[in-house]
């Protein structure tokens, strides 16, 4: 099996940043590895994924239009970490952000970025945007 932390979330001002990091116990190199938050009584929903990288450090990357511009998803093999950078954060970024692996991956063209397909899911890190 597979587990995460997530870290990095807190309060920030509008139009500020943070870095999202996600831990995993064993190695990410051949799973697809994606971000999602969730606001309160909202489903969860994708902001970003990326795809196993073959071995050399980067696969390709989706995000939703929602994001697009402001998020930035990174992947470090050696570390067994996903990194989200939110920037130009806006009040309805405001959730709680988790990341998660999808063990089925290399039977896609591209990452998922719907939750069903998501096997292993970390507990979430709270990012709140307000003045």
């Amino acid at each position: 099996q597979m587990q995460f932390v997530e870290s990095g979330g807190g309060l920030v001002q509008p139009g500020g940043s943070l870095r999202l990091a996600c831990a995993a116990s064993r190695s990410i190199r051949m799973v697809a590895v994606g971000w999602f938050r969730q606001a309160p009584a909202k489903e969860r929903a994708a902001v970003s994924c990326i795809s196993p990288d073959g071995g050399i450090g980067g696969g390709p990357t989706n995000y939703a239009d929602a994001v697009k511009g402001r998020f930035t998803i990174s992947r470090d093999v050696d570390k067994n970490t996903v990194y989200l950078e939110i920037s130009s954060l806006r009040p309805e970024d405001t959730g709680v952000y988790y990341c998660a692996a999808d063990l089925a991956s290399n039977l896609r063209s591209s990452c998922s970025m719907d939750p069903i397909d998501y096997d292993y899911w970390g507990q979430g890190t709270h990012v709140t945007v307000s003045s």
